[in-house]
């Protein structure tokens, strides 16, 4: 089984940065887009960021030019690099890996708090 482990979150000032850490377990890279989604409380999932394993990045509109996606794969590492913090930022932030030719074939990891209050 695929097991995604997220770390770096905590608390930060607006304007701050913070940058995350998803270890993948195994050799995934070759055939996994992975991902960053968050979740904020009462509200949905939502996509911040994607990386293919050919290094194309996908951005939501609120995380284009503060947000970084990338990927380490003789590390099996994805990180997002996150500046200009805002509060709006708060949430749940997950990693995810999806199979991209079987691509009903997702994983998750559990989550890491990122809370940007002053």
């Amino acid at each position: 089984q695929v097991q995604l482990e997220e770390s770096g979150g905590g608390l930060v000032q607006p304007g701050g940065s913070l940058k995350l850490s998803c270890a993948t377990s195994g050799s995934i890279f070759s055939s996994y887009t992975m991902g960053w989604y968050r979740q904020a409380p009462g509200k949905q999932r939502e996509l911040v960021a994607t990386i293919t394993s050919g290094a194309r990045t996908n951005y939501a509109d609120s995380a284009k030019g503060r947000f970084t996606i990338s990927r380490d794969n003789a590390k099996n590492t994805v990180s997002l690099q996150m500046n200009s913090l805002t509060p709006e930022d708060t949430a749940v932030y997950y990693c995810n890996a999806r199979n991209t030719v079987q691509y009903w074939l997702t994983y998750w990891g559990q989550g890491t708090q990122v809370t940007v209050s002053s």
